[in-house]
């Protein structure tokens, strides 16, 4: 008993005695246990003061001559390049005067020319706000006058002088909803409540595809391009960089609403890819069935429709007119596109299925839309040949593949007034007919067979030379401009 008494104190102390040593356990290095350091932190003004001690006794001890110790600057060097001024390491030889004055003068010439480019950029910036300024009081103003002198009296004042001006030089955004509205028009005469009728008619569509898998309707037919897949996709790359169309972002459904009454609304044209680019411009400026009113009547316009429902004959028929301009405005880019046989369609089809909102800034592809509310397919048109006129000195310079490439995708700071500066040099008229008369012209002949094979002084053409060549005299035969 004593014994297991004794082994159990023994025990119990030598524990308890190893449980203190813990508790003030020294710290540890790699061959044994040396006490720890007990000293209390410091700031970083006292490690600068004993880092400035240190080193002037070091400077003391060493025996220099005068010309190798480090001369006292009468600032603190910056950047590497204040680095030019300083002396050698003391085991290197010492800067020669002539050496000395050169490094001081290159020095002095480099700081002025950062002085210089920071006066550039600020000056620049400074021209930056006073123009950004500028032009949000340029749009205050122009508010004031379309909500309380044009809208008002919209009818009696649309086709004025002044008002054209105005229009030309952007509307504001609290009004260009308003304005695109009353200039599309509404001559399918649709009501909101039509819309809700063929919005509940897409929801059961989706409803139904999505128990069982097929958009076939009751009597077994499809509607022409009409795929839940197709909208959902083009949706989903729809101004990606804004994050607001894709799934979860706060117009997303919205725009599937939209588009999706639009497929039940006009089935025999159905849904076409570039159509959500068009109907989220709307959504952006205007309320959801205010929005389907102005998305359904614009698609109605005829240049929309030929594109739309891909009528190949017209398309080719306005692809044939604007290359007639095209020649007539800018003849050396012209003669470089046909030397490489680069046609309009491959650039002309994207800008008019997306009325440019795809290949142009937003913000600038709504002044686009802003004069072709007010001018018709005409301003589309135009508009191509004033992006031609603006890169017409970069695109002289490239072949076939960097053309396409370059204008499938646009710069992204394509600047807004050098854009409608071009637009403004470039003339729709060729051979004294403006474009209103060649469109008829083309109207004329839009249901007459286009023979795709001719003869030629040069043999043979190909279809599209063929097309064009027939269009052309066609047209000079309408106009009068040659003999019957």
């Amino acid at each position: 008993m004593d014994c297991a008494l004794a082994v159990i104190f023994v025990h119990c102390h030598l524990f308890s005695r190893k449980q203190r040593e813990a508790q003030s356990a020294p710290g540890w290095k790699l061959f044994g246990k040396v006490p720890l350091r007990e000293s209390p932190p410091k700031d970083s003004k006292t490690i600068q003061q004993e880092y400035e001690a240190r080193a002037s006794k070091s400077d003391q001890s060493l025996s220099l001559p005068a010309q190798g110790r480090r001369k006292n600057l009468e600032f603190e060097p910056l950047s590497t390049t204040a680095l030019i001024l300083e002396d050698r390491p003391a085991n290197l030889p010492a800067k020669s005067e002539e050496e000395a004055q050169r490094h001081r003068q290159e020095y002095d010439e480099m700081v002025a020319e950062a002085k210089k480019r920071e006066l550039k950029e600020a000056q620049k910036k400074k021209k930056q706000m006073k123009e950004r300024f500028k032009q949000e009081e340029s749009i205050v103003n122009a508010m004031v006058v379309w909500n309380n002198e044009i809208l008002p009296n919209w009818e009696s004042m649309r086709g004025t002088r002044r008002v054209r001006d105005l229009w030309w030089q952007g509307l504001p955004p609290n009004v260009r909803g308003k304005v695109w509205s009353l200039a599309i028009g509404n001559e399918l005469n649709i009501t909101s409540d039509l819309y809700e009728i063929f919005l509940s008619r897409a929801k059961e569509r989706w409803k139904s595809f999505r128990e069982t898998g097929s958009e076939m309707e009751s009597d077994g037919t499809a509607d022409r391009e009409s795929s839940l897949d197709l909208i959902k996709l083009d949706i989903s790359r729809t101004f990606p960089p804004l994050f607001i169309f894709q799934k979860g972002g706060p117009y997303h459904d919205l725009l599937h609403s939209v588009l999706g009454a639009y497929t039940c609304y006009r089935p025999d044209v159905g849904y076409v890819q570039g159509m959500s680019f068009i109907a989220a411009v709307l959504i952006l400026n205007l309320e959801e069935a205010d929005a389907f009113i102005a998305f359904a009547n614009l698609l109605n316009k005829p240049c929309q429709m030929a594109f739309f429902r891909v009528d190949h004959e017209l398309m080719l028929k306005y692809f044939a007119a604007f290359e007639v301009f095209f020649e007539e405005n800018l003849p050396r880019l012209f003669n470089h596109f046909k030397s490489y046989n680069l046609t309009p369609d491959l650039y002309l089809i994207d800008w008019i299925f997306t009325l440019y909102t795809k290949s142009l800034p937003l913000d600038v592809a709504c002044r686009v839309w802003d004069v072709f509310c007010r001018d018709g397919e005409e301003f589309l048109f135009r508009t191509g040949l004033g992006i031609l006129r603006l890169y017409e000195d970069v695109l002289l310079q490239m072949d076939f593949i960097h053309i396409a490439q370059f204008l499938t995708r646009l710069p992204e700071d394509t600047p807004s007034e050098r854009l409608f500066s071009c637009i403004a040099n470039t003339q729709m008229i060729s051979s004294n007919r403006k474009w209103t008369q060649v469109s008829s012209c083309l109207s004329c002949y839009s249901d007459q067979p286009v023979e795709f094979v001719c003869e030629g002084n040069a043999g043979k053409y190909t279809s599209w030379d063929c097309i064009k060549q027939a269009l052309r005299n066609e047209m000079k035969k309408k106009l009068n401009l040659i003999p019957l």
